[in-house]
């Protein structure tokens, strides 16, 4: 069995690792080990008080499971509350464990009470057994008859074991230039990601990797961590004076405030952890099945995507829309979806939003004459909303200019031209649940792009109490879940896409609703090499949305071979999002043929394992591979930015393979190569590639 109760020490194993902790004489939950397999009972040694001097006494709360705020514990905490008499001190005292399974998953509960308020509090683990995870959250529940508030509550805290050193990989970035890897050093202190933004924000992403320094892609301890929140978020890598490191993280405590009344239970988001001793791309890969099999809403295969915005952008009308779509059908594409400016009186990014009713000019007959014409050329059909904000010019704002977050005594900031609208209120929740489900019972929309292009700002929390106005930015994810759980139970056909002006709202919290999520408004294909690196440290290439579109690109005026921008698109889910109309008949006929063999191999793409072979950070090649389960199928991408003075590219080693089958392959020249699944990982596959921006696909089937 996954877990194991040994006499006040709980045991975790997972296909690979031991997970261990228990409750010392103090009646402390204390960590004990993470890690490879160990025989865990023989921990029991390890559970001890241990005190320094006096300004350091309890040393052993630097590794406690759960760390409440109170007593003589001075960590980061992961609870921290306000009882009715303004008492602000926790002391938790164990009382006992349960441990239930459902579908075959074992999941430990323990509870903890305080000794004299009637706060109790039950930690959550969840286990990922096959792949070495572990689900951790946490639940306050009043038994009370005054209320709580809770200050601070996180999901958990993750011990890391003793290191020589500790360094910290994780990833930052801006809006057209998301998920940038970087790594630090941890010193004495503390080392924050965070988002106070609202959303989860494209300045960072709630996951965290911890290594000794010289883990690799293929080598080394890895320590890891994801956090399903999708509005402001904390994680917190703390290294104390006696080298020991704990990583907190759930919804950040900055300007919130959680009142707890009687009889009510507060649950915080999940935060997954996991270890493996095989480098990065193992941790990559065990995310990547962890999402597909327990996070995400469906396991469809992405269809090929056509989007109209780069083409026409606000200057949307039925005819020219459908022009794209004969041109998107000639080229293969499988869905079709008509972006910004189909309703109301949107015209540019200034009016209309808000208004959701179709435009009568641009669609005179509605929406029903070019969906009915997608159709017929072969495709299902997908539109863009953007549900959470609006324009103050705009029908609804004029009629509900107390539906927005505000203060009193402020003028809202209008960020794109646009005001948030409070979503907690039930009846703009009822508003946007009324127009969805209007607009997709109406039409046969097989597709939503859910857009979200602002910030919060100026949280006031209009209609709700002066005690509970800090709820805000709690109240507004809670409210966008369930929205979207009640519109994906109404219409289960109907695939969603998370966007955000990019990756500004990607997180296990969101994928729990979308099928798919859209990392970046940056669709220059070579810019996208390193976005599309960072998020796949995480994040499934079967979520993955990566666009072809025009060349030079409209944001930095790069020239790009067509070839290459649809290689690198196809590292993902595939879509297209040029301007066809501007594409000549060559350039369809290229696109069809690579949208064909995208189709051919999208099951090793979305579905399969993932092997980053070779990055842009440390090279001037980047190079990505994927390989079937039973490892008879591979697709290798490489891309070079430059070749300097005439030099020859080392040749890439592959990895994932049966060392003992003969692989046929396909893409580095005229003839099919047959070599072993060894040679190509041990010597290496030469590559074809010279000049500037080349690429090259190579196919690999294991012969019979």
């Amino acid at each position: 069995m996954p877990i194991s109760v040994h006499e006040g020490l709980f045991e975790i194993q997972t296909r690979q690792t031991s997970y261990v902790f228990g409750v010392n004489e103090q009646g402390i939950l204390q960590h004990l080990y993470w890690g490879k397999t160990i025989a865990a009972q023989e921990c029991a040694y390890r559970l001890r008080s241990r005190s320094h001097s006096s300004f350091d006494a309890q040393v052993e709360r630097e590794y406690e499971e759960y760390s409440f705020w109170g007593g003589v514990g001075y960590v980061e905490p992961t609870l921290k509350v306000r009882f009715s008499d303004h008492v602000r001190d926790l002391k938790m005292v164990y009382e006992g464990y349960r441990i239930v399974t459902d579908n075959g998953v074992e999941e430990l509960i323990l509870t903890l009470k305080d000794a004299h308020y009637d706060l109790l509090v039950h930690l959550h683990y969840k286990v990922i057994a096959e792949w070495d995870m572990i689900e951790r959250y946490a639940e306050a529940v009043n038994a009370g008859k005054t209320a709580i508030v809770i200050e601070n509550m996180q999901s958990a805290a993750w011990a890391v074991p003793y290191l020589p050193q500790y360094r910290m990989t994780h990833v930052t970035g801006r809006w057209s230039g998301e998920y940038q890897l970087r790594d630090t050093v941890l010193s004495e202190g503390k080392k924050t990601i965070e988002s106070r933004r609202g959303f989860t924000g494209p300045h960072a992403n709630p996951w965290f990797a911890i290594d000794d320094g010289t883990a690799t892609e293929t080598a080394g301890n890895v320590w890891f961590g994801a956090l399903g929140w999708s509005g402001n978020w904390k994680i917190v890598a703390e290294k104390s004076s006696f080298n020991h490191v704990r990583v907190t993280g759930g919804i950040n405590d900055f300007d919130s405030e959680w009142l707890l009344q009687p009889g009510e239970t507060f649950t915080a988001p999940v935060f997954v952890g996991g270890y493996t001793p095989s480098g990065f791309g193992e941790m990559s890969r065990s995310f990547h099945r962890y999402q597909r099999e327990y996070v995400l809403p469906g396991a469809a295969t992405r269809k090929v995507l056509y989007n109209s915005w780069e083409a026409t952008t606000f200057d949307v009308n039925v005819k020219e829309q459908i022009e794209l779509a004969q041109k998107a059908a000639k080229m293969g594409v499988e869905r079709f979806v008509v972006d910004d400016g189909w309703f109301g009186k949107r015209d540019s990014d200034r009016a209309g939003l808000g208004d959701w009713y179709v435009n009568p000019q641009k669609f005179p007959e509605g929406l029903g004459a070019l969906i009915e014409k997608v159709k017929e050329l072969g495709m299902d059909f997908g539109i863009w909303v953007e549900p959470e904000s609006v324009n103050p010019d705009s029908e609804l704002y004029r009629q509900h200019p107390e539906w927005v977050y505000h203060f009193p005594t402020r003028t809202g900031s209008q960020l794109r031209n646009q005001l948030l609208l409070n979503i907690a209120k039930p009846e703009v929740k009822q508003f946007i649940i009324g127009f969805m489900t209007e607009l997709l019972s109406s039409h046969p929309i097989s597709f939503i792009k859910w857009d979200m292009n602002r910030t919060i700002t100026e949280p006031g929390l209009h209609g709700f109490p002066a005690g509970q106005q800090k709820e805000i930015w709690i109240r507004h994810v809670q409210s966008l879940y369930e929205i979207w759980a009640e519109l994906r139970e109404k219409f289960p056909h109907v695939e969603f896409e998370t966007c955000a002006g990019g990756g500004a709202r990607i997180d296990f919290g969101m994928l729990r609703f979308a099928d798919q999520a859209w990392p970046s408004d940056n669709t220059d294909a070579f810019d996208r090499l390193s976005i599309q690196e960072g998020f796949s440290y995480v994040y499934s290439p079967q979520v993955m949305m990566c666009w072809v579109t025009d060349s030079p690109n409209g944001m930095n005026g790069r020239k790009l071979p067509l070839s290459f921008r649809f290689h690198s698109a196809m590292t993902g889910s595939l879509g297209i999002g040029g301007n066809l109309k501007e594409w000549s008949e060559e350039e369809i006929e290229e696109a069809g043929g690579h949208i064909q063999r995208y189709k051919e191999i999208r099951h090793l793409v979305q579905k399969g394992r993932q092997y980053r072979l070779a990055s842009l950070r440390k090279s001037p090649q980047a190079a990505v591979q994927y390989v079937s389960d039973d490892r008879t199928e591979s697709i290798v991408f490489a891309f070079l930015h430059a070749q300097n003075f005439g030099g020859r590219l080392p040749d890439l080693k592959l990895d994932g393979l049966a060392e003992h089958k003969i692989y046929d392959i396909e893409g580095i020249g005229d003839e099919v190569l047959q070599l072993h699944g060894s040679t190509l990982m041990n010597a290496g596959l030469p590559l074809p590639l010279r000049g500037d921006f080349d690429s090259v696909l190579i196919s690999l089937k294991a012969r019979e």
